[in-house]
């Protein structure tokens, strides 16, 4: 029990001592050990790597999982370090809504069939959205989040005690130029005026003293320096490895722009094949080729129909088999063709179709009584249906 009261009273001690020395540094009223300008440099990098990171981090976080109430959530599990419960993504439950508007309104009428291919795509969509966010934790936010937790907390930890031993050895420095001063006033003003032995006596004790306070507070120094310079030493080692960190963070960039990119491309390959499906279908986008009202129109019947062209066609007369067989034999209208862009791969559904290649240029145009969603499309000396939704209209 002596000697823990020893000890807290000695702690107490250093603690008045520095805070008398801050409290002084802080008013201008005492001298403070500068570090050099090297040494600041990486404290103000430091620090920037620490706030940076903090803000990718809670970003980042918020990208993943826009619902906060879903990110409290998380973070409480992991703090109880308790699995987190897996979680329905958007998509996933876009696709049960889907499947089961499908299954009461008709599975087999064209709104439920298109209800469940996108239910479908829907699913696949939640899915990868699912192994994003998965390997964009593992890959990226884990690695953020141990640093802030484990590498700055060290640093944090060893900045505070520098500074402590920074204030110690101000506190010496001041102790030991007070000491020095109050020697040179006992050295240099003697008593002069007083002839009795007994001052005489006194005033050599009183010098005596305060060179022994001057050699006590020069050895206090050089220990308080000792400490301060080992202290800074593994600080700025510490502060160096920033550099390490940036290196892994970097890393860790690149693996999470890769999962970024894996996804949205299987997103983009999920929603073509998609579009691929429902393009097969185009009795399921409309009822009807010909409109419930004639659109309204400023020019005159006259004028209309010198600028439409009018192509015979039997097509619109044959049976959809009779209509594959005749296509080729369908022959351009004189005017109104027009170049065309693929803007997508397409494969055809039947002989009727024209298969497409990205980025090709075609020649489409349009039939009396076609699906607007759909043109003839003509590459060569091959001819076939092409949807609207893949091209891109130049001229």
């Amino acid at each position: 029990m002596d000697f823990n009261m020893k000890k807290l009273a000695s702690d107490a001690g250093i603690f008045f001592t520095r805070a008398v020395q801050f409290t002084e540094e802080k008013f201008g009223q005492a001298e403070k050990t500068e570090l050099d300008a090297h040494f600041e440099n990486l404290l103000v990098r430091a620090d920037s790597t620490k706030n940076w990171t903090e803000r990718i981090l809670r970003q980042t976080e918020v990208l993943l999982q826009p619902n906060p109430s879903a990110r409290v959530e998380e973070f409480l599990y992991e703090k109880l370090d308790r699995k987190v419960p897996s979680r329905v993504t958007n998509g996933e439950l876009l696709a049960q809504y889907m499947a089961e508007a499908a299954g009461e309104l008709g599975p087999t009428t064209p709104y439920g069939k298109t209800l469940l291919k996108v239910s479908e795509a829907e699913k696949r969509l939640g899915a990868a959205e699912r192994d994003f966010i998965h390997t964009a934790s593992v890959s990226f936010l884990t690695p953020l989040r141990n640093f802030l937790e484990g590498d700055w907390k060290t640093i944090s930890k060893e900045r505070r005690l520098l500074q402590n031993r920074r204030l110690d050895l101000d506190a010496c420095k001041a102790r030991l130029k007070k000491a020095k001063a109050a020697e040179a006033k006992a050295t240099t003003v003697p008593d002069f005026q007083e002839t009795r032995p007994r001052n005489y006596i006194l005033s050599a004790s009183a010098s005596a003293l305060w060179n022994d306070e001057v050699d006590k507070a020069e050895q206090e120094l050089r220990v308080a320096q000792t400490e301060f310079d080992r202290q800074a030493e593994v600080t700025r080692l510490l502060l160096e490895g920033i550099s390490s960190t940036h290196v892994n963070h970097l890393r860790c960039l690149h693996e999470f722009v890769k999962s970024q990119m894996t996804y949205y491309a299987q997103c983009y390959r999920h929603m073509l094949d998609l579009q691929k499906q429902l393009g097969r279908f185009p009795g399921t986008f409309v009822g009807t080729t010909e409109p419930a009202s004639p659109p309204l129109s400023t020019t005159s019947p006259t004028t209309a129909a010198a600028t439409m062209p009018v192509v015979p066609t039997v097509a619109s007369l044959a049976t959809p088999g009779e209509a594959a067989l005749c296509l080729e034999e369908v022959s351009p209208p004189a005017s109104g063709t027009r170049k065309a862009r693929v803007l997508y791969d397409y494969e055809a559904a039947d002989s009727s179709e024209l298969a497409l290649l990205a980025d090709e240029l075609i020649t489409v145009y349009s039939l009396p009584g076609m699906d607007p969603d759909w043109l003839i499309g003509e590459r060569g000396n091959k001819k076939g249906k092409v949807p609207v939704t893949y091209l891109e209209l130049l001229s």
